[in-house]
């Protein structure tokens, strides 16, 4: 009787064992997936992330070479799937994941895919042209900065075979012709500098800060030619529409003029780069030059310098005591028998 109960027993925890062993197997499920990015290629070494939306249970793991990743032992119930990159951050997650029992459980992530989901053909299209955009700019970002090395470096023909690649693929840009034109003029190429000018003005918006320094490029570029008028235009436009650069636009016309022998021409440009920039120092030395030019002789024979002489050398002298053209200044003034007005030079008073 002992022994009948003896094997009952243990045929009863038996049975007992394989309950169990069942129930724990019914519970849990695995599950894979692939994960791969906007351009349909893998996101590889990525942590997935699965957490169980009824009791925050969380599972993680990182995808391999191939953007792969399975796991094993979840609870069955709804799931989010997170995507999280090597920065921490989240790149995509999805919700309300299902994962049954009995089922292969395979969520593959696209993103190229997942990211257009519920979006117009209009939207999609429009998504793919920004794209296609913004990936023709970085191409010319990149024409860009190589060309501007090369003018650095002095390969000036390079920078022209550049930009001309950079302008077959975009005709829509102010600063592709511009840096065209720039490379041109100094591979001292001047009609085409002007013509890859004109067009940069031509595609500028109104409202372009640059818009001035693209009419300061084309009167270069047309004074090397000999068209003396229309720069002078260029340069009251540069001024004109870069108020703020005023002083060097003005200043460049009045170079140009006083190289031609106008004098007169040239010193109304320097006062208007002086009223644009009073602290233009420069501007004050040539006008006092050009002033020299005209000095006359007394009865006595003396040097009679022409009115303002004096007055704008020395102002040149006050803004820049010790720059370029102080010493031109000084022994100038003094040829004219005139007084150096600057405290140049003149020991500072300590303080008491």
């Amino acid at each position: 009787m002992t022994k009948r109960i003896a094997i009952l027993l243990l045929i009863a925890m038996m049975a007992s064992l394989t309950i169990g062993a069942v129930a724990q197997t019914a519970t849990t499920t695995s599950a894979k997936g692939v994960c791969k990015d906007e351009n349909g290629k893998p996101l590889a070494g990525i942590t997935v992330e699965l957490t169980n939306m009824e009791n925050g249970r969380k599972s993680t793991l990182k995808t391999d070479s191939q953007g792969g990743w399975y796991c094993m032992g979840l609870l069955l119930g709804k799931y989010k799937i997170t995507l999280i990159g090597a920065d921490g951050k989240v790149i995509f997650a999805l919700t309300g994941v299902p994962m049954n029992l009995n089922d292969d459980n395979v969520h593959d992530i696209d993103l190229s895919k997942e990211k257009n989901a519920g979006v117009s053909e209009e939207q999609r299209k429009a998504n793919e042209k920004a794209k296609k955009d913004n990936e023709k700019i970085k191409g010319l970002n990149a024409l860009l900065n190589q060309a501007a090395a090369q003018k650095k470096d002095g390969k000036y023909d390079d920078a022209v075979v550049t930009m001309e690649q950079a302008v077959a693929q975009d005709q829509t840009h102010d600063i592709v012709y511009f840096s065209l034109g720039d490379a041109y003029l100094l591979a001292k190429k001047y009609p085409e500098a002007e013509t890859a000018i004109s067009k940069a003005i031509e595609l500028a918006p109104a409202t372009s800060k640059s818009i001035g320094s693209y009419h300061n490029s084309l009167a270069q570029a047309l004074l090397k030619q000999g068209k003396t008028e229309q720069a002078m235009v260029e340069y009251d436009k540069a001024a004109q529409l870069d108020p703020a650069n005023g002083g060097m636009y003005f200043f460049n016309e009045g170079a140009v003029l006083t190289n031609l022998g106008k004098v007169d021409e040239a010193n109304q440009a320097f006062d208007k780069s002086i009223a644009a920039d009073p602290a233009r120092a420069d501007a004050y030395y040539q006008k006092g030059l050009n002033l020299l030019g005209k000095a006359t002789l007394g009865k006595d024979g003396k040097m009679v310098p022409a009115p303002g002489t004096a007055e704008a050398l020395n102002k040149y002298l006050e803004l820049s005591p010790d720059g370029k053209y102080a010493q031109p200044a000084k022994d100038l003034l003094a040829s004219i028998g005139a007084t150096v007005q600057t405290s140049f030079g003149t020991p500072k008073k300590g303080k008491k």
